[in-house]
């Protein structure tokens, strides 16, 4: 086997999707930025949900929101649902696992806020009915899915966003999910900060 081959399959395959995604993905990702910023300007905040490798981008993505992407300024409202092993084990014990967002989203949305739900297979049941509750609170959604979107693509309104990534591969689709969450967060603090030269 001829490793070095093998990982610079890789990085081609990684280039090739990015092309891809550009036409595809640009455009809803632009209405991606103005959203959250419309929510974030008129007191709204953002939450964010996902399972493994998804819970880690969306732990990353409002840790970049309330911290600091790569300038300082105030810190956004923003909470991601899957870090508080507490609320997730309560509710997966004395409901069930699919429920652990779906609770969160209810207890803690307001109208106008955002939900930003992960899931590479679009099939996730947790995420799924967080997208209900959210619905249920009039918010917003942001769908950040791949293979074709899954059940998520149908569960979406006229109103939310799906960037649904044209790839049938989890690791793929999860490459592209970080970049896709770095440009809303650089859209967001473009508005807020101004472009810099």
């Amino acid at each position: 086997m001829d490793m070095t081959s093998r990982i610079s399959g890789h990085f081609r395959d990684s280039i090739a999707l990015l092309e891809q995604s550009i036409l595809a993905l640009s455009e809803p990702t632009a209405a991606g930025v103005d959203l959250l910023f419309s929510a974030l300007m008129n007191d709204g905040k953002i939450l964010a949900c996902g399972n493994g490798g998804s819970a880690a981008d969306a732990q990353h993505f409002i840790a970049e929101l309330v911290g600091r992407f790569e300038r300082d300024r105030l810190p956004l409202a923003g909470v991601a649902l899957n870090t508080d092993t507490s609320i997730m084990t309560a509710v997966a014990n004395d409901y069930s696992y699919d429920q652990i967002f779906e609770r969160q989203v209810t207890a803690l949305g307001r109208p106008g806020d955002v939900l930003v739900a992960i899931s590479t297979s679009g099939n996730s049941e947790n995420v799924l009915r967080s997208i209900d509750a959210a619905h249920e609170r009039e918010m917003r959604v942001i769908a950040l899915t791949g293979k074709g979107g899954g059940r998520i693509g149908t569960r979406l309104g006229p109103e939310d966003i799906h960037l649904c990534v044209p790839h049938d591969r989890t690791m793929r689709i999860q490459e592209v999910h970080i970049l896709l969450l770095h440009a809303l967060c650089d859209g967001v603090d473009a508005y807020l900060l101004g472009d810099p030269a």
